[in-house]
């Protein structure tokens, strides 16, 4: 019988500074009511200067140990999901040990893009599955501002900045949340219609060399939109019928948060209706890997995840990657 795994505490940060669509009119040919309408998106939260990933994620995870009750000598791994790391070596996940005043753990970071978090989830449940007494740090973080094109208005309004962070245990306690099934899949053939190229070993960079377009977010819109329902609708199905469950099972569902048209699609398409789809993307835009855990960390800080609730998680990112997990409170 497969060991059973759960999440025991939630934690969600975003930086204190607040980019609005009105001033987004100021830097860019855009409008509040072209980017509502198309994106859904008021606002989001923009790092300061000097703050980096790893500062967003120790604030989450310290929320996360706090809502667990947890002392943070207790953890017995660190990862981060992420796709805009403070570097590329050291991983930020030492980074965010360090931070935390820890030294000896298990620290890495993945990469799945938006998907980033979803993918460390069956990670980390695979070590709880194999390590009795682990209690494993899962964050998701985003510093998008870093790699976003501030002259392209097509990108430049979706991205904000944020962490998010759980607990989890093979040892449940009154209040978890179990981890009951995630799917995951991915399409690397498709890697050309979401991507950051620049600097990577494909397309280095020259000391002195002036930074391409290639170094920020490049995406074709409409492909990608096509693809991410489709994808989330397909993995969602199969999740839902491995575990006997039809849409009216599903008590939350809650997607990346991508763009509002991306999220009403998926529900749409799923037959769940709006009252059960969690959204919180006109207040942080797409944060990319810290979607799904500042979604987490939101909702239960507001008492949504009542005990009792079957809570659908999908996602899609560059890659293309895409899954979809199965909590019960």
């Amino acid at each position: 019988m497969k060991k059973q795994c759960y999440i025991r505490g939630f934690g969600a940060y975003v930086p204190e500074k607040v980019l609005t669509n009105l001033d987004l009119e100021k830097m860019v040919d855009t409008s509040d009511e072209w980017i509502k309408t198309r994106t859904g998106i008021e606002q989001r939260h923009i790092v300061a200067e000097g703050q980096s990933t790893s500062d967003l994620t120790a604030h989450a995870a310290k929320a996360a140990l706090a809502d667990a009750k947890m002392d943070r000598e207790e953890l017995s791994h660190i990862l981060v999901a992420t796709c805009t790391p403070d570097a590329y070596c050291p991983n930020t996940a030492c980074i965010t040990e360090d931070k935390l005043g820890l030294k000896g753990r298990m620290a890495l970071d993945v990469n799945a893009a938006c998907s980033g978090f979803v993918y460390g989830l069956k990670m980390a449940s695979a070590l709880a599955h194999t390590e009795d007494d682990a209690n494993i740090l899962l964050c998701g973080g985003e510093t998008m501002s870093s790699r976003t094109n501030w002259e392209d208005r097509n990108t430049c309004v979706l991205f904000g900045d944020g962490a998010g962070a759980v607990v989890i245990s093979a040892t449940p306690t009154e209040d978890s949340t179990k981890i009951v099934d995630i799917e995951l899949s991915s399409d690397g053939s498709l890697c050309e219609l979401l991507t950051i190229r620049g600097g990577g070993s494909s397309l280095p960079y020259k000391v002195g060399q002036q930074v391409p377009e290639e170094h920020f977010i490049m995406m074709q819109g409409r492909e990608v939109f096509k693809h991410a329902v489709r994808s989330m609708v397909s993995v969602c199905t199969t999740v839902m019928e491995r575990n006997g469950l039809t849409p009216d099972d599903i008590d939350i569902l809650i997607p990346h948060q991508a763009n509002m048209r991306i999220i009403e699609a998926v529900g749409k398409k799923l037959t769940i209706d709006s009252e059960r789809v969690y959204v919180n993307v006109d207040k942080v835009g797409n944060t990319s890997a810290a979607s799904i855990p500042i979604a987490l960390g939101q909702a239960k800080a507001a008492g949504t995840l009542e005990p009792g609730k079957n809570i659908l998680l999908t996602t899609f990112g560059g890659g293309f990657t895409w899954g979809a997990a199965l909590l019960r409170t």
